[in-house]
């Protein structure tokens, strides 16, 4: 009688975020995450900039298994090519926008599981900035102002930003 191959690797592949401890998660994030928030001008929104605050982690294309395992630990999220635009670059990036998992899944993960680097600070200031836009204080311009000052002091006080905070008042 054929035994079913239980350790194929298919049937791994479907269970490995069962075996993702969330301390290992922590450690991964500390070295391979972040916690973003983008802005910009967009004439469409109440006061004229939109912001998007994404949870990522990085991985070569070779680990891509442990991005697809975040999905399924998370329950929320999606992998996909880093730089499409970049042949050179083998990376791919899972990434969580909707607001709601942020809040709900994201931001109490972190607040359960400390991170042990700086990023441990960036997620204090995302999870508070996501909470403002639970409250939609980015829909008014005190809020939004109050969102830009906190996203900029994040990942390296903004180094890393294309554009200086003034481009957005």
């Amino acid at each position: 009688m054929p035994r079913e191959n239980v350790v194929s690797a298919d049937n791994q592949q479907g269970r490995l975020h069962n075996h993702l401890h969330p301390w290992y998660v922590c450690g991964l994030v500390d070295g391979e995450g972040s916690f973003h928030v983008a802005l910009y001008k967009d004439a469409q929104m109440k006061v004229g900039i939109k912001a998007i605050p994404e949870f990522h982690v990085s991985q070569r294309v070779s680990s891509r298994r442990v991005l697809d395992a975040l999905v399924g630990f998370f329950r929320c999220g999606y992998v996909k090519t880093n730089h499409r635009t970049n042949p050179k670059d083998v990376t791919y990036v899972y990434v969580v926008r909707d607001r709601s998992d942020l809040l709900t899944k994201i931001v109490p993960f972190f607040e359960k599981y400390h991170l042990q680097t700086e990023k441990r600070n960036d997620a204090k200031i995302f999870a508070a900035i996501v909470r403002l836009m639970s409250l939609r204080r980015h829909r008014d311009e005190r809020g939004m102002q109050r969102i830009i000052k906190m996203a900029y002091t994040m990942n390296g006080a903004g180094r890393y930003r294309k554009r200086p905070k003034e481009m957005l008042g």
